[in-house]
């Protein structure tokens, strides 16, 4: 729920304070609105869904913190709450850099021009003071590395909106309904999920809860690296999907996806389409077919940029800035779990028509239209009184509060669901999933 008092409110209720800011010191309150936009997509989610079979309630605003509910991870400054993602100082100004994927070091390395060390930060980190944000962007797109500069502390010009941004999220009947786009309950679809991580799997873990049979699609050399990760997280986005191993590499495999793609009703992904390319699978094709295509990047699928929620965040400007304007992270990997709300909402919808539709959706645009309102300062945050009685001292608490201009606000801890039922291990359905859809195995 909403705390219904405004943006302070609901970043309090959200979770994500408390993982805002540097360790020892007070949280910092995020800028923009985030908490109360995620807040309004899960409660479209809800209307969505209402008149059907299975109706979706979630805390919309919980869910941008609920990945550290299982991991325990807190805030660290200018270090990412998962530790992958690192704001450096550049020559012009501030840079977020990645290394979460194994071959990440070499690529940092080839950055730079030379081989780091087992530490790869004090290198990059000198590298950066030398180069603008410009160049880290030009270089990083280049070599497929997850950083760029940080967005300048400044709110856009409401008279004067970025034209990159996306449209707003499709509304349902009674609350300004998009003309090209309605509802459509999606009970009994089927949603093939190529994607890993988070922003994609919540995607597709909505969708399962209003009743849609998910079918998980991995390759033998690229498995979801979220399986590495805390298990009871991956179980909560996974239970009750099916997993399908296909190796693209073959021509069997390719056969095998080709006509996968062809069954399904919604396709999600989160790849540049030259990946989809090599895999033979044509975004444009399936849409034409009536498929709802749901393309989840860091910039847009024209953009050949990396990118995951930490840098990409930073990238749009959603960070915390310290009295000195140093900024610090806001949330862990907070552009994932809002852009797997709006994904989810724009796949509950349908052209009027019927239909395919290609949902092209960036991460740092999502993000992007959180901040833009006009720029205001962080509220305050306190510790909160025990001999007042105001202590947030419980469960989940944390014990500060945030002052909305209205009362104090208890700051709460992040919270997490409990998985329902076991997720499926890698490639346990590929045999039984193609016998049902008549597909030959490879």
């Amino acid at each position: 729920m909403s705390c219904g008092t405004g943006a302070a409110a609901d970043w309090a209720f959200s979770g994500i304070v408390p993982l805002t800011g540097r360790a020892g010191e007070p949280p910092l309150v995020p800028p923009g609105r985030a908490a109360t936009y995620a807040w309004e997509l899960a409660e479209l989610i809800h209307e969505l869904t209402s008149r059907t079979r299975f109706p979706v309630r979630v805390d919309g605003a919980g869910l941008l913190s609920e990945r550290a509910a299982f991991t325990g991870h807190g805030r660290r400054g200018r270090i990412s709450a998962g530790g992958a993602c690192r704001l450096l100082p550049s020559a012009d100004g501030w840079a977020a850099v990645s290394c979460a994927r194994p071959d990440d070091p070499d690529l940092l390395g080839a950055l730079v021009g030379r081989v780091l060390p087992a530490d790869p930060w004090p290198t990059v980190s000198a590298w950066l003071r030398d180069h603008s944000g410009a160049q880290l962007a030009e270089r990083a797109e280049l070599l497929g590395i997850a950083a760029g500069p940080v967005a300048p502390s400044k709110a856009l010009d409401p008279d004067d909106p970025d034209p990159s941004l996306p449209p707003p999220p499709p509304r349902a009947p009674g609350a300004g309904s998009s003309p090209s786009l309605v509802p459509r309950p999606v009970d009994g679809l089927l949603v093939v999920d190529f994607s890993a991580l988070w922003a994609g799997p919540l995607c597709a873990q909505l969708l399962g809860l209003a009743g849609a049979r998910v079918v998980k699609v991995e390759t033998p050399t690229r498995p979801d690296g979220a399986r590495l990760g805390q298990p009871d997280f991956y179980r909560l986005l996974h239970a009750g999907h099916r997993s399908v191993v296909l190796d693209p590499d073959t021509a069997s495999g390719r056969r095998a996806l080709s006509a996968l793609v062809a069954a399904a009703d919604i396709v999600i992904e989160a790849s540049r389409p030259r990946a989809l390319a090599r895999f033979g699978l044509d975004a444009d094709a399936a849409v034409a077919s009536g498929t709802t295509w749901i393309s989840l990047t860091a910039a847009g699928r024209a953009s050949g940029r990396v990118g995951f929620g930490d840098d990409v965040a930073a990238g749009a400007g959603l960070v915390a800035r310290e009295a000195d304007g140093t900024p610090v992270f806001c949330g862990d990997a907070i552009a994932d779990p809002l852009t797997g709300l709006t994904a989810a909402v724009r796949a509950l919808t349908a052209p009027a028509h019927g239909g395919g539709f290609l949902h092209d959706i960036a991460m740092r645009d999502v993000v992007a239209a959180t901040l833009d309102g006009p720029r205001t300062p962080p509220p305050p945050v306190r510790r909160t009184d025990t001999s007042t009685g105001t202590s947030t001292s419980t469960k989940t608490g944390t014990g500060w509060a945030v002052d909305t201009g209205e009362r104090w606000i208890p700051v709460a801890a992040p919270r997490r669901r409990e998985p329902v039922g076991q997720a499926p291990s890698t490639g346990a359905d590929t045999v039984d999933v193609l016998r049902g859809l008549g597909i030959p195995r490879p």
